[in-house]
């Protein structure tokens, strides 16, 4: 796959005001120039992200020739915003390549398991070695989901801890969370002034279990920079179906039906006070993600009403009461 070629200065059309020949040039894409990509401003950090990230699954279990071109090509297209984990498979080892040449015009977000003080500060720095960087921009907890994960986090020689001292040494710019419990995601967000959450703000997950409208409030109330995950998910596997069965094998649930439910459901999520979604790690959702988003719209009301029919009757992922 090829780069796509960018606009030269020069050949931007004389009438144009001098304000924007400052702007980035915009990408060619078929011999179209495309919109720019929509970002918004995530919570008191005074950063612009992209509304879509490249999540690190898309290059899991890839060769490197594919990392760098898919990298290369979302980051042509506009987006600035790259989340890995080492609970990834070989995702950070693929990422780190790929992303070098645009380290420092990209807002790179990494997360840990790790609940200990030690543990967090050690798998810091191996992410840190493996990603090519000196520092990243977002460091997250990851998977919140007991309120055993919330204690030891807080607790003497916490992650929290670690977190902090890495924030001191340059290594860490900003400190989050990722949950699957709205439980234990309200007790993250009454416990320390986070800078983001990183949370299933979804369709089916709203509308059949009304989890997640909770977190979304006090997160806005907070000011924070509001990111989402599971923005195309549907539900779980059929119990019956086999993990190498799955026509999606990335997605470790079952996602909205390509093209139209997917579309609907990222736009639903992108139309909600969020900055941004994280889409599936399979390379046809991120790919339809990219589609939407650089040409968003607000979901429509009588759009909305189709996709909450779609929703009804629906086995949510989640539910209130998780951990």
């Amino acid at each position: 796959m090829d780069r796509r070629d960018f606009l030269k200065k020069g050949t931007v059309a004389a009438g144009l005001a001098a304000s924007q020949k400052v702007l980035e040039p915009l990408a060619r894409a078929g011999g179209a120039v495309t919109a720019p990509f929509p970002k918004r401003r995530l919570g008191k950090t005074g950063i612009e992200l992209s509304i879509i990230a490249l999540g690190g699954i898309v290059v899991t279990d890839t060769e490197q020739s594919f990392a760098n071109n898919i990298v290369a090509e979302a980051f042509d297209r506009g987006i600035n915003y790259f989340d890995v984990a080492p609970t990834y498979g070989n995702a950070q080892e693929r990422l780190g390549p790929a992303l070098e040449p645009y380290r420092q015009r990209v807002f790179l977000a990494c997360k840990t398991t790790k609940r200990d003080k030690e543990g967090a500060a050690a798998e810091l720095e191996n992410s840190l070695k493996v990603l090519r960087t000196d520092h990243v921009d977002l460091y997250q907890f990851h998977a919140v989901t007991t309120k055993e994960d919330v204690e030891k986090i807080f607790g003497p020689n916490g992650a929290l801890e670690a977190f902090q001292a890495a924030r001191q040494a340059g290594k860490v710019r900003f400190i989050g969370f990722s949950a699957h419990s709205v439980e234990n995601a309200l007790a993250m967000l009454d416990r320390h002034a986070f800078d983001t959450i990183l949370f299933p703000f979804n369709f089916v997950l709203f509308s059949q279990a009304n989890f997640g409208p909770q977190v979304l409030k006090r997160a806005q109330e907070k000011g924070m920079g509001i990111l989402a995950l599971k923005a195309m998910a549907k539900t779980a596997w059929p119990k019956a179906m086999k993990e190498e069965e799955r026509p999606q094998p990335k997605c470790w649930y079952q996602p909205a039906a390509l093209p139209d439910e997917a579309a609907l459901g990222l736009r639903w999520t992108l139309s909600q006070p969020i900055t941004a979604a994280v889409p599936p790690g399979d390379e046809k959702y991120f790919r339809l993600a990219m589609d939407v988003a650089q040409k968003f719209e607000p979901i429509r009301p009588e759009e909305e009403k189709t996709l909450m029919a779609r929703a009804a009757g629906v086995d949510p992922l989640f539910h209130l009461g998780n951990g």
